[in-house]
């Protein structure tokens, strides 16, 4: 029987923890649009908010674990795009937001989704950048601000629903910009070799 040293050790214990703060948040994502449904937005935005404190969590734990891994960072982002678009349908199924912005985004997360997807086959990985995370976080403060339905308007419509927009047009400009980073690494990947 081998003994793994005390490093190793900890080094899975940590990759473990990571892992385990990623799972959460797929974990939270029906508690989250199970409350909101039954109408206690208080609730589903504290449990929305812890869920969404493990995505930084996770991240910043990682990168100073040194525990990073292809497969943690795609289904980080994956359980980030998931939690998001589980509590967005359920918020239109409501009438707390509005379809169009939320097609927009689901329909974006699922795109990169599938891209990443593509791209780690490879082995390889695109990390987000810096407008890939403030869209995040700005999805994040829209997200509480409708499920708190905190009544402030701005015009024809309240202050969520404006951060809505401003998150889905994020959402376009991150995916133009993801979409743009995916063609040059997949143009720079040399071709497979072909049996003659």
């Amino acid at each position: 029987m081998s003994v793994l040293p005390s490093a190793a050790v900890r080094s899975r214990g940590r990759t473990a923890f990571v892992g385990t703060t990623t799972g959460l948040r797929l974990v939270l994502t029906p508690v989250v649009a199970a409350l909101a449904l039954s109408g206690q937005g208080r609730w589903a935005a504290v449990v929305f908010a812890i869920g969404a404190s493990t995505d930084y969590l996770d991240g910043y734990l990682a990168r100073r674990w040194q525990v990073s891994t292809l497969t943690g960072s795609f289904l980080d982002t994956t359980a980030d795009k998931v939690m998001v678009a589980g509590v967005l349908i359920a918020l239109t199924s409501i009438g707390q937001a509005s379809p169009w912005a939320v097609m927009i985004i689901v329909c974006r997360e699922l795109m990169v989704m599938g891209l990443r997807g593509s791209v780690a086959v490879s082995g390889k990985v695109i990390r987000s950048s810096q407008l890939g995370r403030t869209k995040a976080a700005v999805q994040f403060v829209a997200i509480i601000l409708l499920l708190l339905r905190v009544d402030l308007r701005l015009g024809p419509t309240g202050i969520g629903e404006w951060a809505l927009w401003i998150a889905a047009a994020l959402t376009v400009l991150s995916a133009a910009d993801y979409l743009s980073r995916w063609a040059a690494s997949t143009l720079r990947s040399p071709a497979p070799a072909t049996p003659e």
